[in-house]
């Protein structure tokens, strides 16, 4: 079930990324292969999964992602339980998070690299204030971006996606040192991801079987 090669690969030639097993694709009896096989990274996309699993998974030794769009009413069930936010896109999220949180989140600011109206984020030009207006949140603690690319196989334009969001990065770095990570990178485009600069990749079926 787990593909160890493709796992151990990523491990030898790219140790400082980030492995995040989008754990929608496996029940709890599942996760002990890939926690042996090197993942201790591990991202759920509902919320109702994610309270579902959770008991049975506090006493193992990973990390718990939250990688799906965040509905505000829902904050409250998982907030707590949860390491790290991918999908942190609105300021009503944010001060949702700062009333529930017990302490700071790890987030990424989820940028809608692809323009596409489907698609959550927030666009490139709107990361700088959006930044602003969450220095009054001190259980906001943004960490990197976020960005999904378009599904499609030119690999030129998902490669230019994913450059914006380096790029934006880049630029922020100056002003916020702090954020520095880049999560971006599927199972159809990864290896674009990881050309671009990616330092935490979200796999799910690339990561299944081998």
């Amino acid at each position: 079930m787990v593909n160890q090669t493709l796992i151990k690969e990523l491990q030898t030639n790219h140790p400082d990324v980030t492995i995040v097993m989008a754990s929608k694709y496996i029940e709890v009896k599942d996760y002990q292969p890939f926690i042996d096989a090197g993942i201790k990274d591990f991202g759920e996309s509902r919320v109702e999964s994610f309270i579902e699993k959770y008991p049975s998974l506090k006493a193992y030794p990973i990390t718990h992602h939250f990688l799906g769009t965040l509905q505000t009413k829902k904050v409250k069930k998982c907030i707590n339980e949860i390491d790290c936010l991918h999908s942190l896109d609105r300021l009503k999220l944010a001060k949702e998070i700062q009333k529930r949180r017990d302490k700071p989140l790890p987030c990424f600011i989820q940028v809608n690299i692809s323009n596409e109206d489907q698609k959550h984020g927030i666009t490139p030009t709107r990361v700088p204030g959006f930044l602003e207006e969450l220095k009054a949140y001190d259980n906001i603690k943004v960490i990197g971006l976020m960005g999904m690319a378009e599904l499609t196989d030119d690999r030129d334009q998902i490669a230019d996606q994913f450059d914006t969001l380096k790029q934006l990065l880049t630029r922020l770095k100056k002003a916020y040192p702090e954020i520095k990570y880049l999560s971006m990178g599927m199972t159809n485009d990864y290896p674009i991801a990881l050309e671009k600069g990616a330092t935490h990749l979200r796999l799910g079926r690339v990561l299944l079987g081998g």
